[in-house]
């Protein structure tokens, strides 16, 4: 069986949402945290989750969550998202095959979902999860003029989880930052090292929380599916 972790960086400042620490903010009741995490531990194959708190948090994690499953680990992470991830990165296991990083805030990812990056990248592909713009998208000049229309059949907008065999991720950490490379995305990082990177087939539903009105509309989408 495939050996995978999950890696969630959770340390951002969350700043437009006024300071407020995503993960830990109520939805439904329950922390934001929990929700992500949940689907992710029904999968046997995933052997370790591994958590990057702020410091404060990380030296004394909620009950809640060091109590919640064997699998889970909390590291310390960094003041940008890239930091957080080679923390995670770093506390794998050896015998991991494949690792799947997630966005903290990102609630309602599906089970198809995680099944499809899990598969793909113990297959030995690296991917990341998105999904078709509904919106035409504009490419603008620094004054906001418009400089050209991309067709929307070959844009995606980019979601989590993406995924990858672990050494391919591990090289390509270690070679951005020998190369002085911030890592502000995991899929770029690859890509960089000359890996092929796809897209697989994300949801709609699989919303970030970055304002206060992605809150509630994450709480009406659980609502539904309860």
């Amino acid at each position: 069986m495939t050996r995978a972790a999950v890696l969630i960086p959770a340390a951002g400042a969350g700043r437009r949402m006024g300071g407020a620490r995503k993960p830990m903010l109520e939805l439904a009741g329950e922390p934001l945290l929990l929700h992500t995490l949940r689907p992710f531990l029904r999968f046997p194959q995933i052997v370790q989750v591994i958590v990057a708190l702020p410091p404060d948090a990380a030296a004394r994690p909620p009950s809640w969550l060091a109590e919640l499953d064997p699998r889970i680990r909390v590291v310390t992470g960094g003041a940008e998202r890239g930091d957080s991830v080679r923390s995670a990165l770093a506390a794998t296991d050896a015998s991991i095959d494949v690792v799947l990083v997630h966005d903290a805030a990102r609630p309602l990812v599906t089970a198809a979902i995680i099944e499809r990056a899990l598969d793909a990248a113990a297959s030995g592909r690296s991917v990341v999860a998105g999904i078709r713009p509904v919106d035409t998208i504009q490419q603008v000049d620094a004054s906001g003029v418009i400089v050209a229309t991309p067709d929307r059949r070959m844009l995606r907008a980019a979601q989590t989880p993406q995924a990858f065999p672990r050494a391919v991720l591990v090289d390509a950490y270690a070679r951005a930052a020998a190369d002085g490379v911030s890592a502000t995305d995991d899929a770029a990082l690859v890509a960089r090292c000359g890996v092929r990177v796809e897209v697989i087939e994300g949801d709609v539903e699989n919303l970030k929380v970055t304002t206060p009105t992605d809150l509630v509309v994450a709480e009406a989408l659980l609502a539904r599916r309860a």
